[in-house]
């Protein structure tokens, strides 16, 4: 890997976590914060976007996949979500968080490469 292709993933990470930061915040201030949407939606939209880079641009897959969708989604934040949720009591809530967000992110991928495919 050069040099540049790694400074340029490195900005696109940075871009992308400026990207989720925006889209968790906006989506709040929509639907409020009693469940984390913002987080469920980044990380859905960021499954379906890398089904749809990885397939249909493969050369630009590590600069727009590693980089900017690596720094627009976050796994941690997510499963995070989901123990404040079971620990405040909150337990469908809590599932439909983890279950919801394994099994859309995979239907969100799926789509993504169909898409991509087409390209």
């Amino acid at each position: 890997m050069s040099s540049l292709l790694f400074l340029g993933a490195a900005l696109a990470g940075g871009v992308g976590a400026a990207l989720r930061y925006a889209v968790d915040i906006g989506v709040g201030s929509l639907v409020g914060r009693r469940f984390p949407w913002g987080i469920f939606i980044v990380n859905l939209t960021g499954s379906f976007a890398l089904g749809l880079v990885t397939t249909a641009l493969p050369d630009e897959a590590f600069l727009l996949g590693a980089g900017l969708l690596g720094g627009y989604t976050t796994f941690s934040t997510a499963m995070l979500d989901t123990v404040a949720l079971w620990r405040d009591g909150e337990r469908p809530a809590s599932v439909f968080n983890a279950v919801g967000m394994l099994v859309l992110g995979l239907v969100a991928a799926a789509l993504g490469m169909l898409l991509g495919a087409q390209f």
